[in-house]
């Protein structure tokens, strides 16, 4: 896998299609201005950007020719070092503007799976990042080895660069299931942990990357996670128990930033960390209100959840950075049109107290107070009220025991626990 981050490149952004055609509107971001932050985080350095609003693809190039021929004249004005895709192309496409350009060509899940694997620092990030790079690279394996003969077959034909692309698909589709396997086994632990957790009302933090959500974290727990201006800061889970007057335990978790066209194996690959927020009672959708595209990223946001099973999950959007928004006046159209959304900051830590008290409210009100009487008979279901429960009140009388306890609701569901007497608190 091409990696950026060894040296600074010199590189050329460009965007094909018909959503890359130039916006009138002067509050909207560059057609490619997420890709330039991606690269900048790459650490690339961007000499020009170059669109091409284009309604079909060219099987060749994906650009027109014409296009590509402009894109080569660029590129030797320049002393360009690398061109960089918004598209995902074809492993064709790339060895086709590769050897037309003379210089290293990346697609759009190309770079983000470098940045991946530069921001990777636990074994499991790493692991997750090498098995989504291996699937990605499996089929341009083909492309990969120029120096060897690469004949169509027959006889006198079977040189050794057909016998080196196997040998090396070989190994290739060997790590991917090994790592496949490490992964399973770290996701068994994962749900040992998380099981242990269920007692305690969980929260993941969950938004478009760079939302802010990590300083967020900092904000409501005091975990001192390292904070930075740049995509796809954190890519491991981060979990904190907090402690608020008169609440019940929680737990809050943050998680990887989603981003417009993550990978598919990427996401595939790092399932076990997206639990936290499969398993979440609770999410804090946050929404940098600074950006001018975070209509379009909540979107994106909103249809990784759904991908992912938990759109239905209660949500509260909390809408970050108002500390750096010039026209104050839009949070009060944003209270109209979401009513149960939260305007904080979490840096001057503005509206962090109607942040906590909108978590309070929500574990509450997933939280039961239940009274009932158990038997001998009853004893795994006693143990599970002991394990799980905040017991209240205890009464006993004979061989029959009443209990007094809080439950949160889902768990409640999950074991079966039915009440004599119930009511919300």
């Amino acid at each position: 896998m091409l990696t950026l981050e060894q040296k600074k490149e010199r590189a050329i952004l460009v965007g094909i299609g018909v959503e890359y055609r130039q916006n009138d509107d002067q509050h909207r971001n560059e057609p490619l201005e997420e890709l330039r932050l991606l690269a900048d985080t790459a650490g690339a350095l961007v000499i020009e950007t170059m669109i091409q609003p284009r309604q079909e693809i060219d099987a060749t190039y994906y650009m027109g020719k014409g296009k590509a021929q402009e894109l080569l004249e660029e590129v030797n004005r320049l002393e360009a070092t690398c061109v960089i895709f918004d598209n995902d192309l074809a492993p064709a496409q790339v060895a086709n503007l590769q050897k037309l350009l003379d210089i290293k060509v990346i697609d759009r899940s190309g770079l983000i799976l470098d940045i991946f694997a530069f921001r990777a620092r636990t074994r499991e990030a790493k692991i997750q990042v090498e098995l989504a790079q291996l699937k990605y690279m499996l089929p341009r394996l083909t492309r990969q080895w120029t120096h060897l003969s690469r004949q169509v077959g027959g006889i006198g034909t079977r040189g050794p660069g057909e016998t080196q692309l196997e040998v090396d698909r070989r190994r290739v589709r060997d790590r991917i299931a090994h790592l496949a396997q490490v992964l399973a086994t770290i996701e068994k632990r994962r749900e040992l942990t998380r099981k242990k957790r269920e007692s305690c009302f969980r929260i993941s933090l969950v938004g478009y990357t760079n939302a802010g959500k990590s300083t967020l974290l900092n904000a409501l727990s005091g975990a001192g996670v390292p904070v930075e201006n740049k995509l796809f800061k954190t890519l491991d889970s981060v979990t904190r128990l907090v402690r608020y007057k008169a609440t019940p335990d929680m737990l809050i978790s943050d998680t990887v930033g989603f981003i417009r066209n993550l990978p598919h194996d990427l996401v595939a690959s790092f399932q076990s960390t997206l639990a936290e927020v499969r398993d979440a009672d609770l999410l804090l959708h946050v929404i940098d209100i600074t950006n001018p595209e975070w209509e379009e990223q909540v979107e994106v946001v909103m249809k990784v959840l759904a991908d992912l099973g938990v759109s239905e999950t209660n949500t509260i959007p909390v809408f970050n950075k108002i500390d750096m928004l010039e026209n104050e006046t839009l949070l009060t159209g944003i209270r109209a049109r979401y009513p149960t959304a939260v305007c904080v900051s979490s840096v001057t830590l503005s509206g962090i107290d109607d942040l906590k008290e909108a978590m309070r409210a929500s574990v509450l009100r997933n939280n039961l107070m239940l009274t009932m009487e158990f038997g001998p008979g009853d004893g795994p279901l006693l143990s599970a009220v002991y394990r799980h429960a905040t017991v209240l009140e205890t009464k006993e009388a004979g061989d029959r025991i009443s209990l007094t306890f809080t439950i949160p609701a889902s768990l409640a569901k999950k074991y079966g626990i039915v009440s004599k007497e119930q009511r919300t608190t």
